[in-house]
């Protein structure tokens, strides 16, 4: 089977991840790659090249010509315009291309509403909930009924389901030989890791860490400066740590360290790929009840707490710390491992490519 997968252009599809949606991508290409399936993954020039990476390049736009012969073009950044131009030109390259399927992971509109145009059959992952851009193209594009959609989590089927109905829920998965299991933690320390960013919601984990009687450590890449310098870093203690954005290595000994980690989603998180990395080192969870999350934990694996309230993430810190460690494994194991979405993947794009031989197959 021969697979092309369409990245997003804002991050390139390389550790360290930006994301959840760029170690997604990565996860899914590389797994496709080791069962020797052709992968081609269209992406920054700046992605690992392992992936087999078709480099999308993003013009150099004279944007201050565009805007003289575009009026409303002040509406629209030079990067939206940019990407724009960058996905019309692969949905034109891909016309001409022979790929048995193609997976859409950049949560761009063109994509979606340009699927009628190539031969190839397209699986779109929906990882965001109903956003206005991709919602309006979803609709359009079910004029013409050949996209097969996908979501991560039963919460955003929900969300999605007053726009298309979703074939499948896949749940994102790990490469968990890449994430090692800790037995040991530091009882007095709680972790956080991600893009700090304001729906993040990073300062919270930090008022409930204090409020738990924890210090904390932080990772990730810092997405909004100004939200760092005046809602994260003022509330820091001298025992607490910025550890910056880490390497793969580093940032699993931290994990592993953790007595706790924090998830402080401050929107309806569709999924949480840093809840399964935790679970995969043996570090139990208190998070937001928000999105997936009650989806991903367990009574055995970690413990839910009011959106937004600091108090009750606290408490749930204090509880979720006393948790075993080798049921969080074994959770991450049953439920986030890449080899299960990998397969599950596998045996859509084949039900798509080969329905007759899939229903042949059911019958047996």
């Amino acid at each position: 089977m021969k697979i092309g997968i369409i990245s997003h252009l804002k991050y390139p599809i390389k550790e360290p991840f930006a994301g959840g949606l760029e170690m997604h991508t990565y996860a899914l290409a590389d797994g496709l790659i080791q069962r020797g399936y052709q992968v081609r993954v269209f992406a920054t020039t700046d992605s690992d090249d392992c992936l087999n990476i078709d480099p999308m390049r993003l013009s150099a736009l004279d944007f201050e010509s565009y805007r003289d012969c575009e009026p409303n073009v002040e509406y629209f950044s030079e990067q939206f315009v940019q990407e724009h131009h960058a996905y019309l030109d692969l949905m034109g390259r891909l016309a001409n291309e022979d790929f048995d399927i193609i997976q859409n992971n950049s949560l761009n509109y063109i994509p979606v509403s340009m699927a009628h145009t190539i031969d190839a059959p397209m699986v779109t992952t929906l990882h965001t909930p109903p956003i206005s851009w991709l919602q309006s193209a979803v609709l359009c594009e079910r004029r013409h009924g050949k996209m097969h959609y996908v979501t991560v989590s039963k919460q955003n089927a929900t969300a999605w389901q007053d726009f298309v109905p979703v074939d499948q829920i896949i749940h994102n998965g790990i490469n968990l030989d890449k994430w090692r299991f800790s037995a040991r933690a530091d009882t007095g320390l709680a972790v956080w890791f991600g893009r700090i960013t304001p729906e993040k919601g990073t300062h919270l984990a930090v008022q409930a860490a204090h409020e738990a009687g924890l210090r904390l450590w932080l990772a990730g890449p810092i997405c909004d400066q100004n939200y760092f310098d005046e809602h994260v870093m003022p509330l820091l203690n001298p025992q607490d740590k910025y550890l910056g954005h880490l390497s793969h290595r580093e940032l699993i000994d931290v994990i592993g360290m953790g007595s706790v980690f924090l998830c402080t989603p401050c929107w309806e998180e569709p999924y949480g790929l840093v809840v399964a990395e935790a679970l995969a080192c043996g570090t139990p969870v208190a998070a937001f009840r928000r999105g997936a999350m009650s989806e991903i934990l367990t009574e055995d694996t970690g413990r839910l707490a009011t959106p937004n309230d600091i108090a009750s993430l606290a408490q749930a810190a204090t509880e979720a710390k006393q948790l075993d460690r080798k049921a969080c494994r074994k959770r991450a194991e049953n439920f986030c491992s890449m080899q299960h979405m990998v397969d599950q993947y596998v045996d859509l794009y084949t039900s798509v490519t080969h329905p007759i031989e899939m229903i042949c197959q059911a019958a047996v």
